[in-house]
């Protein structure tokens, strides 16, 4: 390569690694500005602060009084448990469901199967409000609307069909002679599930039940329209409520918002590991 070339080629990429390095600092914050916003205005204490021209980006005497307002008279320490209890319950027990009707539907053959997995594919493609009216219908008859147990079935319903079909493309995945080579060592087919197969596809079942509880989590329109205590109410119900005709409660909103995604955060910080190997390796292990 002559000396001239050499030099063309290090000028190139010395205006790559600039052009990367502008391009990931621009995006860096872009991304982390609606959060720094969000905290800013958590901890201005005074309408006119937030709605200030020109813009105040940071006050000068931050106050956590919105954070207080929020967590003991606002009653959001109640909503934040109920969001909780609603979100991990259906989850655990939805994906342990989901566990079993996906590995029937990987591994067994019966007349019906592309049908009941077609039915579960069709309610991912459909919105999920299409079913709030008859749900709500079949809820009124049954006494359950405005109860703990209510929410909880409307939960359960609302992810097992996800969570069959995803679970059901890692148990795919799964070798099946070695399941076979269990079962005729003497195991049987539910220790076979449990001991092998399980194991195997564990980052996906764990990338699933994230989800789930994720979406738990956020949701709002179910619990609306079946809740109407204010001792059952979510987290999302009370931030809603935060938004007036007239007005809206920006500081209040912002720091009840920080406070309700403090559980996420920290269950994708934890749970990373898994969440990266369940959305890309599909969780065979050797």
């Amino acid at each position: 390569m002559s000396k001239i070339s050499r030099k063309n080629h290090r000028w190139s990429y010395l205006a790559g690694e600039i052009f990367r390095v502008v391009f990931l600092t621009m995006h860096f914050v872009i991304t982390i500005f609606p959060f720094f916003w969000m905290v800013s205005t958590a901890v201005k204490k005074e309408q006119a602060e937030i709605y200030a021209f020109p813009v105040i980006y940071w006050p000068q005497n931050p106050s956590l009084e919105n954070f207080f307002h929020i967590a003991v008279k606002g009653n959001f320490l109640l909503y934040f448990r109920n969001s909780f209890l609603y979100a991990a319950i259906p989850a655990l027990v939805g994906t342990l469901l989901a566990i079993l009707a996906a590995y029937v539907l990987a591994r067994c053959r019966f007349r019906g199967r592309n049908t009941v997995l077609f039915l579960f594919i069709l309610t991912q493609m459909l919105p999920g409000f299409m079913g709030l009216a008859p749900k709500y219908q079949m809820m009124s008859r049954l006494g359950l609307v405005n109860t703990v147990l209510g929410i909880l079935l409307i939960y359960l319903s609302n992810i097992i069909p996800y969570s069959v079909v995803t679970l059901r493309s890692f148990f795919d995945q799964v070798p099946a002679s070695i399941e076979e080579a269990a079962l005729i060592d003497g195991c049987s087919r539910f220790r076979v599930v449990f001991t092998i197969a399980v194991p195997l596809v564990l980052p996906g079942i764990i990338s699933v039940l994230i989800f789930d509880f994720v979406n738990l989590w956020n949701e709002l329109f179910s619990a609306t329209l079946f809740l109407d205590s204010d001792h059952l109410k979510t987290v999302t119900i009370a931030l809603n409520g935060l938004i007036q005709k007239y007005d809206i409660a920006w500081g209040q909103l912002m720091a009840g918002t920080i406070i309700s995604v403090l559980p996420t955060v920290l269950l994708f910080a934890l749970m990373r590991k898994y969440m990266i190997a369940g959305l890309t390796s599909g969780a065979v292990k050797g």
